[in-house]
């Protein structure tokens, strides 16, 4: 099965680490990275989708998807 995932946070060190953590336990970039304004807190938000293949599951909409 392939996971997407879009992975957010404010434009700080943990948007990089949270980013970092998803390549070492296996998912891919996919597609260029965004980045907005949040009007509503004043802070930058950073935004990247990753996706991963898993081999041997099957899709079902209660798959806990950091945990893959």
């Amino acid at each position: 099965m392939k996971l997407y995932r879009l992975l957010t946070a404010p434009d700080d060190a943990s948007f990089c680490h949270k980013v970092t953590a998803a390549l070492n336990n296996g998912w891919e970039l996919y597609g260029s990275p965004t980045y907005a304004f949040n009007a509503a807190t004043g802070i930058m938000q950073c935004g990247q989708a990753v996706t991963k293949t898993v081999e041997g599951k099957d899709y079902h909409p209660d798959i806990k998807l950091g945990e893959q």
